[in-house]
């Protein structure tokens, strides 16, 4: 069934920055007609930068919402932190499962549909390239494709009951609101449409790094079918994760700490970045989308810490629990590469704000050997922000060989993964014990909350705690946020009309 609703017209395509560490040069086109520029291919694949261009976006444009973070404080690893319960006070009414509509999460709504603008102008543009080269249109088709997957998914996931189009609005820019399942219907047999394109390459090496590849593709398949629970799509995801596996291109790195370190970037674990940059940046408060560093490492960091000469400061927002800490086994490597547990001599070297529990996100921590002088200062790190890695791989074909029951190989898959954090062990295959490598594998990579939900267990795990932070318990009416108050507002009298999600 279809309920009606209005998006305004999101921006323009701005052709002025790329959405990785290298990748292209971008001219300015105002001076021309579009249908007159975008005809050489060039120009179509500054058009397709332009369509990657919104990844790096998250972290901050209207709002603070890094996607790891808008996640993970619904979950039970992190708290929200800041100065106060009224210090990006959306984060900690998310965390409560309170979200109002007049205080919501809502540039992530506006990020993502700015990316799904800017690929449908490429697969418009692709039609107007001339001499294009077979390959090259399907390449760029499936790159587009994939991308606009990628951003409806984010939107499904938190919004559920989206618009969801193919092909640009018009008009007063209005398109039909679908259910939360008819946008997974769309959105999966696309994504499938662009896999059989054979396109894309296992894995992007070289200049094309930070591209989408197949493995980037099929990671997102196998992550939108489990959200979904879709089990008529079991097998095929599996083999997807099976063709990862098998392909040779990837591989865990020995050491877990490494993997978040600016050399672990792209490394052999790495499927699927958001690149950012120092050097050469071009992003400042008052030009936040062009091309540059992130602020996360700012936000997530001790306040005003003076503790070392290697650490920057940070605001203090998303403290690791104690809880989080003290799950993993002492001899466990993911610990201290996930934790930075400031010694207690230490404790006073930095300011303490709401829910500090002096334990840090080491994986995206502010380091100042991470930053450079190009940018403004919050906005200049470089951690790129890692969305699929391959350990992911493994635990994925592990859980939907149990799911499919066709469980040949999946051991060792599990066990590749907790034998490298934790040596000469080994777990036996099941789906508690995948549960468990999950919860100690991601932290702080926005998979928990989405795991708690799709397994099933929020409602058992997502509860009220003891310190009073967290007053409700989670249930499947809090399973999409609201839309903002604003957007609703703008819709009244239109074509098509918002309908608010319940909350």
């Amino acid at each position: 069934m279809r309920k009606q609703i209005i998006l305004a017209a999101l921006a323009a395509v701005a052709l002025s920055s790329a959405c990785t560490k290298q990748f292209l040069s971008v001219e300015h086109t105002s001076a021309v007609p579009l249908e007159e520029y975008f005809t050489t291919e060039p120009h179509l694949q500054e058009a397709l930068v332009a369509a990657y261009d919104p990844l790096e976006w998250f972290d901050w444009t209207d709002q603070y919402a890094p996607l790891n973070i808008m996640s993970d404080i619904m979950a039970d690893q992190i708290w929200v932190g800041g100065s106060s319960k009224t210090d990006n006070e959306f984060w900690h009414l998310m965390m409560n499962y309170e979200a109002l509509p007049t205080n919501c999460l809502g540039s992530i709504i506006s990020d993502c549909y700015s990316g799904v603008k800017r690929c449908n102008d490429v697969l418009t543009y692709i039609g107007w390239t001339k001499d294009l080269p077979a390959e090259t249109a399907k390449s760029v088709e499936a790159q587009a494709r994939v991308l606009r997957v990628f951003y409806y998914n984010i939107l499904w996931k938190f919004w559920g009951n989206i618009p969801y189009y193919e092909e640009n609005l018009t008009g007063d820019f209005t398109s039909p609101q679908f259910q939360a399942d008819e946008v997974y219907a769309k959105f999966i047999a696309d994504l499938e449409g662009a896999i059989a394109l054979g396109a894309l390459p296992m894995k992007r090496e070289g200049s094309e790094v930070g591209r989408v590849s197949l493995a980037m593709a099929y990671m997102l398949y196998a992550e939108a079918v489990l959200y979904q629970k879709d089990e008529t799509r079991y097998g095929k995801a599996l083999d997807y994760m099976k063709e990862i596996i098998t392909s040779g291109k990837y591989s865990l790195m020995p050491n877990y700490g490494d993997i978040f370190k600016a050399t672990g970037e792209w490394g052999s674990e790495s499927i699927f970045e958001i690149g950012y940059k120092s050097v050469g940046g071009q992003r400042y408060w008052t030009w936040v989308r062009g091309a540059g560093g992130t602020i996360l490492p700012r936000l997530i960091s001790p306040y005003n810490w003076n503790g070392d000469s290697d650490h920057d400061s940070g605001w203090g927002f998303a403290p690791v629990r104690q809880e989080t800490y003290d799950m993993y086994d002492a001899a466990d490597t993911r610990r201290a590469a996930t934790c930075w547990s400031i010694d207690a001599s230490l404790r006073d070297k930095y300011e303490h704000r709401y829910q500090d529990t002096g334990i840090w996100l080491e994986k995206y921590v502010a380091y100042k050997a991470n930053t450079d002088a190009d940018g403004d200062a919050d906005l200049r790190f470089n951690n790129n922000l890692r969305i699929y890695r391959y350990s992911e791989t493994l635990l994925n074909a592990a859980e939907l060989a149990i799911l499919t029951n066709s469980t040949a190989g999946a051991d060792g898959w599990l066990n590749d993964v907790h034998s490298r954090a934790i040596a000469g062990t080994t777990v036996t295959l099941s789906l508690d014990n995948i549960k468990e490598e999950r919860r100690l594998e991601f932290v702080g990579e926005g998979k928990r909350y989405w795991d708690l939900v799709r397994w099933g267990d929020a409602t058992s795990v997502l509860k009220p705690d003891s310190y009073g932070y967290r007053t409700n318990t989670w249930s499947e009416s809090k399973k999409y946020l609201p839309f903002p108050q604003g957007l609703i507002d703008s819709t009244l009298g239109k074509t098509y009309e918002l309908v608010q999600n319940n909350y």
